[in-house]
């Protein structure tokens, strides 16, 4: 028997390595008798043997201009768990990576075991980084929700950040051997940044991390950048604060990104420890035992930058530590990052930026002060894009720390030194927005890449216009018109409501999917809680279409993305493809004047009876013409939110410099 009889593959995945849309996918399976029967599922969602519907597509020639990777991730998700399909991937590029090594501290099943091979041998013919980075990508966006990832956008910023300090604005090209430390490095997001942001330099890297897949991977992804970088890496799989495995080492820079809010950190046991320089952290801080811990592995001058949660840089509890890193001038800044930045995407996080003293001492420099940045206003809103505006963010960021010892030099507006001595009250409160004001003067390379920005999202708006424009629209619209409730009676889809799932369902150990709720539609739209995969009752997949059942939330979209489970007043709708286009269907459903009408009552909270909403009655190729149409409009709409927001900031930056004087005439 192949090793693909077993693996199951669902509508969804069949159209990835098809690549092709879901509805395609039905399409064939409703026109074709030859198509792969059900071997599994639900008759709402099918699943396929993987042979038998790769057989399928090469015989009908679906398969001509897709690559083999799209055909091995089925067989990696089919391992099961988190660890072993991470532990199968990074076995896969060690392989890859190193063809005639043979032994690997890796165990393995020996399902697990044959796919490395398999995909071993793939990615010496596809391209063996490309495969690996295509396997990681799909295995951290299948865990999204059990991991907390470093962007690469903030990787990299941060490794620049470090490397300016520690080389005192060398820069890049510096020839200066560096050792770089990452205690908890996950997989290898900093380490990799550390990498290309330190091009030019000879680089050791060091890296630590307590998942033994997470490490694993870490380990592959350093070992490609080893052909391209002069750089040796070194990983361990341990707990650094408890049982450190570097602790003589001594290095120039160290990045870390370090768990959060985490209560067993080993506070008993560790209560002597010689790292503790600046006071044993309380056992609610661990976020300071993980700064502490990095200062204890820097050489004299060395440079550190850690991501924190905001309420470090206030709680009563670490206030002493907080004044001690002041005191010895060792805190030399803090950045103020805009929500959305990284894991957990609510919260504006910090960078700490830390040096040791160069010449070993810890004695602070009469009138020492620290930079306090605010970035916050870097955010982006009302778009459906993740992340902030990370190059003009990036370009402030570095354009404020340039000045970190330059006491004399002029600050970009929203950043300040502030006196040590000024900070050391009873709540030594490092704060950036405390103190940080944004007023009138905004920095040219702030505008011009503001500009830059809105000029491309200007000019992709005016093609979408001009496009829209030549639309043949007629003022004698069709009357003829059916609802949802009696299209689910036609059987032209299904409808299910989503529900709130049982408490105690969605801990972190557990296999989980990403929940939605109305609260998360009124705030930036993006899930914010979890459900366990088996206790979630409605879970929607890509294709489908999702309705939010109230006024005030109201909006109807076709879903993208890994599956997701629905809170309640979400309602999923699934389409049978042979009568009924999704996209059309969305289309219809998103019309305001819709929602209004199918209101149980008038205020905006009341709820929305899915049942009534209104169809358009067309045939299926009418439909496809409607719902191209309904695409370039929703993709116009998200155009205009990100014009707006980039205009917002754009006429506040400038009409304060020029109510600054700020015009050169």
């Amino acid at each position: 028997m192949s090793t693909t009889d077993s693996v199951p593959v669902s509508l969804a995945e069949i159209a990835r390595i098809a690549g092709v849309g879901r509805a395609a996918v039905s399409n064939w399976r409703r026109r074709h008798d030859s198509f792969p029967t059900r071997i599994g599922g639900t008759d709402v969602s099918p699943q396929f043997s993987l042979a038998e519907v790769e057989q399928w597509l090469r015989d009908n020639g679906k398969l001509d201009s897709i690559g083999g990777r799209e055909l091995l991730w089925p067989r990696f998700e089919a391992l099961g768990s988190r660890d072993e399909t991470g532990l199968a991937v990074a076995e896969a590029a060690r392989r890859m990576h190193s063809p005639r090594a043979r032994v690997s501290h890796i165990e393995l099943t020996p399902e697990a075991e044959q796919l490395a091979a398999d995909a071993a041998k793939l990615g010496r013919k596809e391209g063996a980084r490309e495969t690996f980075e295509f396997l990681l990508q799909r295995w951290l966006e299948t865990h999204v929700r059990q991991l907390s990832t470093t962007p690469p956008p903030l990787a990299a910023l941060m490794a620049r950040i470090a490397l300016d300090v520690r080389l005192g604005g060398q820069g890049e090209g510096s020839d200066e051997k560096l050792t770089v430390l990452d205690p908890a490095c996950g997989t290898g997001h900093l380490a990799a940044a550390a990498a290309q942001e330190g091009a030019g330099s000879s680089l050791s890297v060091l890296m630590c991390e307590r998942d033994p897949a997470l490490a694993a991977l870490a380990s592959a992804r350093l070992a490609f950048l080893t052909d391209d970088h002069d750089i040796r890496t070194e990983t361990v799989t341990a707990d650094a604060l408890r049982e450190d495995p570097f602790s003589r080492a001594r290095v120039d820079i160290a990045l870390c990104n370090p768990p959060f809010n985490e209560r067993d950190w080993g506070y008993a046991e560790l209560a002597t420890d010689q790292r503790w320089t600046h006071g044993l952290p309380p056992r609610t801080e661990p976020e300071l035992a993980w700064v502490q811990h990095l200062l204890a592995h820097l050489k004299p001058g060395g440079a550190a930058v850690v991501v924190l949660p905001p309420a470090v840089a206030s709680r009563k509890a670490g206030r002493r530590i907080r004044g001690s890193l002041l005191r010895t001038g060792t805190l030399r800044a803090v950045v103020a990052l805009p929500p959305g930045s990284a894991q957990p995407h609510s919260v504006s996080l910090q960078l700490w930026v830390l040096r040791a003293a160069p010449d070993g001492t810890a004695a602070v420099p009469p009138g020492q002060d620290v930079l306090l940045v605010d970035a916050t206003r870097f955010a982006r809103t009302g778009t459906r894009e993740t992340g902030p505006h990370w190059e003009p963010l990036r370009a402030f960021a570095l354009s404020a720390l340039e000045n970190l010892d330059r006491t004399e030099a002029d600050l970009p507006d929203g950043a300040v030194r502030v006196p040590v001595i000024e900070l050391l009250d009873d709540e030594v409160d490092v704060t950036p927005g405390r103190y940080a004001s944004v007023t009138a003067e905004t920095s040219g390379l702030e505008l011009a890449a503001a500009w830059r920005e809105a000029g491309t999202v200007l000019t992709e708006l005016a093609r979408q216009a001009e496009r829209l424009s030549e639309l043949r629209l007629s003022t004698d619209l069709p009357q003829t018109t059916t609802n949802v409730g009696d299209l689910v009676k036609a059987g032209a889809l299904s409808l299910r409501s989503g529900q709130q799932p049982p408490e105690g369902t969605s801990a972190p150990g557990r296999e989980s999917v990403p929940l939605l709720t109305v609260a998360d539609l009124l705030a930036d739209g993006a899930p914010s809680g979890l459900a366990a995969a088996g206790s979630a009752p409605v879970i929607v997949e890509e294709g489908d279409v999702v309705v939010a059942g109230v006024v005030r939330a109201y909006r109807a979209w076709v879903h993208e993305g890994p599956p997701m489970a629905l809170g309640p007043q979400l309602h999923a709708l699934r389409v049978d493809s042979a009568k009924l286009n999704a996209h059309f269907l969305a289309g219809c459903l998103r019309a305001p004047s819709n929602g209004r009408q199918a209101g149980t009552h008038a205020s905006s909270s009341s709820r929305v009876d899915i049942r009534r909403l209104q169809v358009l009655h067309l045939p299926l190729r009418e439909q496809e013409a409607y719902a191209e149409v309904f695409r370039s409009l929703r993709d116009f709409e998200a155009g205009l939110g990100a014009a707006e927001d980039l205009g917002r900031r754009l006429v506040s930056d400038v009409s304060d410099l020029l109510a600054a004087g700020g015009l050169g005439v």
